[in-house]
């Protein structure tokens, strides 16, 4: 049976140094550890929709997994319970983390459906996940510090993208193989 995709031979990481605009020292994706390391996040991490808090923490934690956008869960207890909804028929499984289950975001008369996502029973290595839940960036409005986070691209990955991170980053197309 042939690989789904070959190995690709990725392209050249970019070489920044210095100070990225919202103040960190620039950190490139390709210095990611394979398996993911969870950090704290240090910034306070907010979550909106439509100017509804859904969720606001200064506990959160951060995956970061060689080309890969950084990817922040934030512990259950910092977010609006009765804003999320189990969403219907939708799983995943990472190598790493498990199997993960989704939440869509209900906030007023709008439902955003897979929102958010959870490993309520992460893999070894990976407890300190359980209790944390992430959102999309490029469904529901994230923020670290003060700074709006842009999504990773390509619409299956999670990642977080701030100023202080560089690429490239998987999910283009062409990249699946990295």
């Amino acid at each position: 049976m042939k690989p789904r995709f070959s190995r690709l031979p990725h392209p050249e990481p970019e070489q920044k140094s210095g100070t990225a605009p919202n103040g960190l020292p620039y950190e490139s994706v390709w210095s990611y550890p394979r398996p993911p390391e969870i950090r704290p996040e240090r910034r306070v991490v907010t979550v909106t929709s439509g100017g509804t808090a859904i969720a606001s923490s200064e506990r959160a934690l951060r995956i970061c997994e060689t080309a890969g956008a950084p990817v922040v869960y934030i512990p259950a207890s910092d977010i609006t319970p009765e804003l999320l909804r189990p969403a219907a028929g939708r799983g995943s499984y990472c190598e790493w983390k498990g199997v993960a289950t989704y939440f869509d975001v209900a906030v007023g008369e709008q439902t955003i459906a897979n929102a958010a996502w959870a490993y309520p029973e992460p893999s070894p290595g990976f407890e300190r996940l359980r209790e944390h839940i992430s959102f999309y960036p490029a469904l529901i409005e994230c923020r670290l510090g003060d700074e709006l986070v842009r999504p990773q691209p390509g619409g299956f990955y999670g990642g977080w993208i701030t100023d202080e991170i560089t690429g490239p980053i998987k999910g283009e197309p062409g990249s699946e193989g990295w």
